[in-house]
């Protein structure tokens, strides 16, 4: 038997069953949280924090990610406040510094809702822009789509990126199936642009 669970968004009830996450509660109940790393048709990730809510509990509070977050009996769930908003706003302008000027896409949307600097971060760091925040969407799509991966992270800290597999390329080049979750505007109708490297030349510290 599936367990039913009440809890609070927003000063809102609302009744979930065991093992949904405050997220799909809060959809249920109609409140949107933004998101820039999570896909329905995907398993939840929790990369980026953009969807950091609130939550009270026995007279304590905690910040999580909604998408990964189980709701719990009683939990006061907050989604937008002050301290929440200064919150998305300054993730925002911290993944701006690898994205760049050039931010499209869902994560201009909330740019522009939350009234992030993107130039705020970019200043003080020297690191090549490439319009890719390493949310992983693609990756895990692309996994999805051949039951395989033409793509993956390579590097770690302030050099991992996305790259190619070059045995694969000739698949990726006629596959588009993730375009449609890429939250920046890397990835066209008709591929990344600028262009995945091939993994060999991340590897060979050409790229």
């Amino acid at each position: 038997m599936v367990k039913t669970i009440t809890l609070r968004i927003d000063d809102k009830e609302v009744e979930a069953t065991e093992g949904m996450t405050i997220l799909e509660a809060a959809k249920k109940l109609g409140v949107e949280i933004p998101t820039l790393c999570h896909y329905e048709e995907l398993e939840p990730y929790g990369a980026c924090r953009i969807c950091s809510v609130e939550f009270e509990r026995r007279g304590g509070s905690r910040i999580v990610a909604a998408c990964c977050y189980p709701v719990e009996e009683g939990l006061k769930v907050r989604t937008r406040s002050p301290k929440i908003d200064k919150i998305r706003k300054t993730i925002i302008e911290l993944a701006a510094v690898t994205v760049g000027e050039d931010i499209a896409g869902k994560m201009r949307e909330l740019a522009d809702e939350y009234n992030a600097d993107i130039s705020r971060f970019r200043s003080k760091v020297q690191i090549e822009s490439t319009k890719c925040i390493l949310c992983g969407l693609c990756v895990r799509r692309c996994v999805e789509a051949i039951w395989d991966s033409a793509i993956g992270f390579v590097g770690r800290g302030v050099t991992r990126q996305i790259a190619i597999f070059p045995e694969k390329s000739a698949i990726c080049s006629v596959c588009n199936y993730c375009y449609v979750v890429c939250p920046t505007g890397r990835i066209t109708s008709t591929g990344p642009n600028p262009p995945f490297p091939s993994v060999d030349d991340v590897l060979a510290g050409r790229k």
